[in-house]
């Protein structure tokens, strides 16, 4: 079953609700076992709005959701957090949200659109640079340089936030050549050698494999983001929304996000 839900099926959706309103991956843990109460849910395709720094263990746990209750089909769509949330807020046919930072899913949450979030990661910021760091990349202060080509995210994003907070605190300015809606928009960047730099969480760089090289930055230990996830209010498919934010937030949850590189609760 494909995980990702393509962005123009999103915002098709969302323009149709408007018009309408003018790791193993054996390890089961018991609580997940197919037979437990929670695993009566609803039949078929349910839709997990996922920050994009999410995406690889969204994938992970959906395959193992499925294999706990085979009766569902979980259909992960990442994108930016601010993003995501306005759609949820337009209408769009979510069943659970997670953020990479508290202030998108807020938003949901005063919309009276989510039910009360739980923590289920915190993640920090690295700089990646493409194999062989071309740029001679050596720290932030870099980020500042003009003859390099930089990418970082959008302020207005949750990657984009943290790195303007890290930057200000350190008394850099930076002289980004992009700013990405995402942060898997940055990383590709840096993957195909359209920048010297970028900065992405450290999950990213982990993901990316050799196809980038991580440079450690001390200071974004003191810039956390934390992620939240909830169950969105009147989710078309409410126990598996439940269900799903339980898995998440539970054992098998942390033992995939762990191993990704994701900092605890």
């Amino acid at each position: 079953m494909p995980r990702r839900a393509g962005i123009a099926a999103v915002l098709a959706a969302v323009a149709a609700v408007a018009t309408g309103c003018a790791a193993n991956p054996t390890t089961t843990h018991a609580a997940d076992a197919p037979g437990s109460p929670a695993s009566t849910l609803e039949p078929g395709a349910f839709t997990v709005f996922a920050a994009a720094s999410l995406a690889h263990a969204f994938d992970e746990l959906g395959d193992r959701f499925e294999r706990a209750h085979p009766e569902v089909d979980v259909v992960v769509n990442p994108g930016g957090s601010a993003a995501l949330a306005q759609q949820v807020v337009a209408g769009a046919p979510a069943d659970v949200l997670a953020t990479a930072a508290e202030p998108p899913m807020e938003v949901v949450v005063r919309a009276g659109l989510a039910d009360e979030p739980a923590v289920l990661a915190t993640n920090t910021l690295e700089l990646a640079v493409p194999p062989g760091n071309p740029g001679g990349v050596a720290g932030l202060d870099d980020l500042a340089r003009a003859d390099l080509r930089i990418a970082l995210c959008d302020p207005t994003v949750p990657c984009g936030a943290a790195a303007a907070t890290l930057l200000d605190g350190e008394g850099i300015t930076p002289a980004p050549d992009t700013l990405e809606p995402d942060v898997t928009a940055v990383l590709t960047k840096v993957v195909l050698g359209e920048v010297d730099a970028g900065l992405v969480y450290v999950t990213d760089v982990r993901s990316a494999g050799d196809r980038v090289e991580g440079l450690d930055v001390p200071a974004a230990a003191s810039v956390v983001n934390r992620y939240p996830i909830a169950a969105v209010a009147d989710a078309p498919h409410p126990r598996a929304a439940a269900a799903f934010v339980a898995f998440v937030t539970g054992p098998t949850g942390r033992e995939v996000l762990a191993g990704l590189g994701f900092g605890a609760p």
